[in-house]
């Protein structure tokens, strides 16, 4: 009997396996599923094993290094320079390869540059660069040059080092050279064919700054622009188009001027401009310079304006502008110029992005182009910081999750966040990931004109023909021509009758500013809702009140101007003019204060240096907002620097950057008595302190009358 119950429940439990399997519920007899191992049944088939259907997983991350890239070192002419060695250090690359091993990502116990690495990277063979590769970017003039140097003695070495723009060489310096162009087209095609799922290229000297006819910012050749040229040639059907993201701190002149007119390679540059002061200085670091002919639209510049940017600026530019950006391009493959030049701890950088940051950029390029990412060193001069940064990359290629951002809650700098609104409104007109953000109500293609002629008209315009029109009905206010310097004839206006005053307050302003409620999606604001914010008129009225007369100078920036630049030049010309054709030959005057809001008030600091005032001026009253201090240079007597600073007040954002980076520490007296509000913005900060700058310019006024 126990036999028979037991067979019976088995069966039981068989048949209710199959009412389970069965979509209708039936019983389905598949006897040929069922199979006797040893007296145990086995169970039923549903999917048969299989190979893994994935491509990218299995394989490797390809590994360029070659010793032989050592070999270009500079000539040491003394001894400090073999205790201080160049910041282009030869170390730069063993240092990298050295942390890979000792952190087992690659098994090379010698550090001789082994051919086989271990089971997570795989080492791609090193050669040099052919001369048809080299002179699909650089000219031949260019590599005839590079070629002769492995034939100078050594005072020509030092020679062409001393004039050259930031390079150095020696005997080695050409064949050392075609290492990282050759390496750089191997860890491509590697990437390319398959090979391997991504490449590390850990290359020197770098290229980036390598213009085509010539060599500059320690780069020889333009080792990114050689691979990207090599796999556009070769891999005609696989690989149209390309993204380079470029993060070293300076700007890749080279590489944007091999495909500035190229639609075929979208170029990023993310770098320290700051009016092309900082390295390599030249306008095409410039945001709007976007590509011409058919590479207009594929050229993108995020110019930091200030240094010690981090973690927190380099996230916003790679979420709001890189990202969206290099998914609508599509691109076949990713190069990233990988300078570790921005990391913190780098002097010449002189900036914060940690180890962690780089991994998080790195993961998010490693999602475009179906994982095909190529990462070529270019800069990096802390030995510690390239190290650390490196591995870092490294191990997110490999497939490690990117490491946690130390302060994922940092701000970013204002003038961060200002920059990158500033690109993503250039880069609307070629990109509608970015006309989602406010705009795409205006297309801004069509020319932006002072005529109506065109439908995009400046505003600014608009507002000083409105103020001309209130100051001429409220005060009898009128024009005052400067015809020699081709300005609208109401860019200065002045009170009436002012020639014959005693006392004048001159005022120097931007357009005033504008409040408005903007359309998230067109960008577009409600005229019947938008007013202007002119703090102005506070002084305006209260100089009229006491009698005093009034030149109100407007200085129009120029349109879509960057930073205001012509616009300073602009104000510095009407000033020198006024004075120079005008106040000074004003027969009562004997008392002036000057107030000047935004960049324009640095025609005032011009003209206070450039001449001697003295005798008239009393006060000096300056709102800058969160603009960049001016200094006040003395050509015409040292004593005026000290003078400047005692009859002056400047009055500054809370968040200004002099005193974001030195919060105990006043800037120098030649920017003038510089005072920190306790707001943000120019009207407010004008608000805040109208009773301290009127209060100071009577006190300057009585101090002089009673010395008098």
């Amino acid at each position: 009997m126990m036999s028979t119950h037991n067979t019976v429940k088995q069966e039981d439990e068989g048949t209710k396996h199959k009412l389970e399997d069965s979509p209708n519920g039936s019983v389905e007899k598949k006897p040929h599923f069922m199979a006797e191992n040893n007296g145990k049944q086995k169970r039923q088939i549903i999917v048969p094993a299989c190979a893994p259907k994935i491509h990218y997983t299995p394989l490797k991350t390809g590994l360029c290094y070659d010793v032989r890239m050592r070999y270009h070192a500079k000539i040491f002419t003394s001894y400090f320079e073999y205790i201080d060695p160049h910041p282009e250090d030869p170390r730069r690359i063993y240092r990298i390869y050295k942390i890979l091993a000792e952190n087992g990502l690659i098994n090379d116990p010698t550090l001789s540059g082994e051919d086989d690495i271990g089971e997570l990277m795989l080492k791609i063979p090193v050669r040099e660069a052919t001369v048809e590769e080299l002179l699909q970017v650089h000219t031949k003039e260019h590599l005839d040059f590079i070629e002769m140097t492995s034939k100078m003695n050594r005072e020509e070495l030092l020679k062409e080092t001393e004039t050259g723009d930031s390079v150095y060489f020696n005997n080695d310096s050409y064949s050392a050279a075609k290492l990282p162009c050759g390496g750089a087209i191997e860890a491509c095609k590697a990437v390319v064919e398959g090979r391997v799922k991504n490449a590390l290229a850990v290359i020197r000297p770098p290229g980036h700054h390598a213009e085509p006819e010539m060599a500059g910012g320690f780069c020889l050749f333009s080792n990114v622009a050689v691979a990207a040229q090599n796999i556009l040639k070769n891999y005609p059907e696989s690989v149209r188009r390309i993204f380079i993201l470029d993060w070293d701190i300076h700007h890749g002149n080279g590489t944007q001027k091999a495909f500035y007119n190229d639609d075929r390679v979208l170029y990023t540059s993310l770098h320290r401009f700051e009016l092309g002061k900082y390295y390599p200085g030249t306008i095409h670091g410039q945001y709007d310079q976007t590509g011409e002919g058919k590479g207009e639209g594929f050229n993108c510049n995020i110019t930091w304006p200030v240094g010690g940017v981090g973690d927190a600026e380099y996230m916003l530019a790679f979420e709001q502008i890189v990202m969206p950006m290099a998914r609508e391009y599509r691109p076949d493959l990713v190069i990233i110029s990988s300078g570790f030049d921005a990391a913190d701890g780098d002097t010449i950088g002189q900036c914060h992005v940690s180890p962690s940051c780089y991994s998080h950029m790195t993961h998010m390029l490693k999602s475009l182009a179906r994982g095909n990412l190529c990462v070529a060193l270019e800069g990096g001069y802390n030995l510690d910081a390239i190290a650390t940064s490196a591995l870092s990359v490294a191990k997110v290629l490999i497939g490690e999750p990117p490491e946690e951002l130390p302060d994922p809650s940092q701000n970013p700098k204002l003038e961060a966040i200002e920059m990158i609104d500033k690109v993503i409104h250039v880069q609307s007109k070629y990109w509608k990931c970015f006309r989602r953000l406010g705009n795409s109500g205006c297309n801004f293609k069509e020319p932006v004109t002072e005529s109506l002629i065109t439908k995009n008209f400046p505003l600014q315009k608009a507002i000083r023909q409105e103020q001309f029109h209130q100051l001429e009905k409220e005060y009898g206010f009128v024009t005052l021509p400067i015809p020699k310097l081709e300005l609208p004839e109401d860019t200065v206006l002045c009170s009436p009758d002012v020639f014959q005053e005693s006392t004048i307050i001159i005022i120097v302003h931007d357009t005033p500013e504008i409040w408005a409620k903007r359309d998230v999606i067109t960008g577009m604001v409600d005229p019947s809702t938008s007013i202007t914010v002119d703090s102005t008129l506070d002084f305006i009225k209260w100089s009229l009140a006491r009698k005093y007369g009034v030149l109100d100078v407007n200085i129009p920036q120029s349109l879509f101007e960057q930073d205001n630049y012509s616009a300073m030049i602009t104000s510095q010309e009407v000033l020198l003019y006024l004075w120079d054709n005008f106040v000074k030959y004003f027969p009562s005057l004997s008392k002036v204060a000057f107030v000047g809001v935004g960049d324009s008030y640095s025609g005032i600091v011009h003209l206070l240096g450039h001449r001697d005032t003295r005798s008239a001026v009393k006060a000096i009253i300056n709102f800058v907002g969160r603009k960049q201090l001016k200094p006040l240079v003395p050509l015409v007597d040292e004593s005026l620097g000290d003078w400047y600073f005692k009859n002056s007040l400047v009055f500054s954002d809370r968040n200004n950057p002099c005193w974001v980076d030195n919060e105990n520490k006043k800037p120098r007296r030649k920017f003038g008595r510089v005072l920190r509000c306790d707001s943000d913005g120019i009207n407010n900060n004008m608000e805040e302190r109208f009773d301290e700058a009127t209060d100071f310019i009577l006190d300057s006024f009585e101090e002089w009358s009673d010395s008098e």
